[in-house]
């Protein structure tokens, strides 16, 4: 299945390739200030295919708090957070927002909350690097 999302206005827009089709999707609403504050709710397919496309990289905002250990592509033109991104020894790893999929079944989603407090920052780039999308393409420009 492709997966598609974006942010409200399209300037961040994502295509998450999931083979085999998911019976399933988890949704993980982390208890973080910053996802509680904005209604983040992430998923990942640690065997698919992640294509973001910016298509003005101007207008996106690259926002790390705590561990700045992550990004959360904010768009600056109408504030939706579609994706968010961990550079993991060189590597970039992702989870996307199910409230930016586009066209994907509801019943799909297996909705969970998730709390990481205590975590340190070794456990939490182990566990991103199992379970977070790796095979992530940035594309700036286009659209």
């Amino acid at each position: 299945m492709l997966i598609h999302g974006q942010c409200h206005c399209g300037n961040i827009a994502f295509a998450l390739n999931w083979e085999p089709d998911p019976v399933e999707i988890p949704a993980r609403a982390c208890d973080c200030s910053f996802c509680q504050k904005h209604g983040g709710v992430w998923t990942a397919y640690p065997d698919g295919q992640l294509k973001v496309t910016l298509r003005n990289p101007a207008q996106v905002s690259r926002y790390s708090f705590g561990t700045r250990t992550a990004d959360f592509l904010t768009c600056t033109q109408c504030g939706v957070v579609p994706v968010a991104t961990s550079l993991i020894d060189g590597h970039l790893f992702a989870v996307v927002s199910v409230n930016a999929m586009e066209g994907v079944d509801p019943t799909l989603f297996r909705r969970a909350t998730a709390s990481f407090d205590g975590e340190d920052q070794a456990s939490r780039l182990a566990r991103r690097k199992r379970h977070w999308i790796g095979q992530v393409e940035i594309v700036e420009g286009t659209g």
